[in-house]
């Protein structure tokens, strides 16, 4: 059994039927939720966990998007959760996941590139 965060950002939060559509995806994908923690993270805390894109174009944008409104904030567990957690969230770029793989999760609920409904780890 492997770990992955996933995190549902504030447009998700503000949205309790999108909520519910994507938790219910990540449990009949046969994920387990270790943990959940619904808070708002302060701008240190988002600078801190983006730092990686710091000086990217987007990077102002996903700092104000993720101060937007509290996150849902969950430890999920899978076999090789990191890469099923990915390939279920599907590619970052919204625009990419509605044509080339609209039944993942940003295909079905993400807005744009930053409201892109979820965080998924690389590690």
């Amino acid at each position: 059994m492997e770990l992955t965060l996933c995190i549902l950002k504030p447009h998700v939060f503000k949205a309790p039927h999108t909520l519910k559509a994507i938790k219910d995806i990540i449990l009949l994908n046969n994920f387990h939720i270790v943990d959940s923690l619904t808070t708002g993270m302060t701008k240190e805390q988002v600078e801190l966990f983006y730092n990686e894109h710091q000086g990217k174009f987007f990077y102002n944008r996903l700092v104000t998007q993720m101060r937007s409104g509290p996150s849902e904030i969950n430890i999920l567990a899978h076999e090789d959760a990191i890469r099923k957690w990915r390939e279920l969230l599907g590619p970052t770029k919204v625009f990419q996941a509605r044509f080339s793989h609209p039944d993942t999760i940003r295909g079905m609920y993400g807005l744009s590139d930053t409201r892109n409904a979820a965080h998924g780890s690389a590690l």
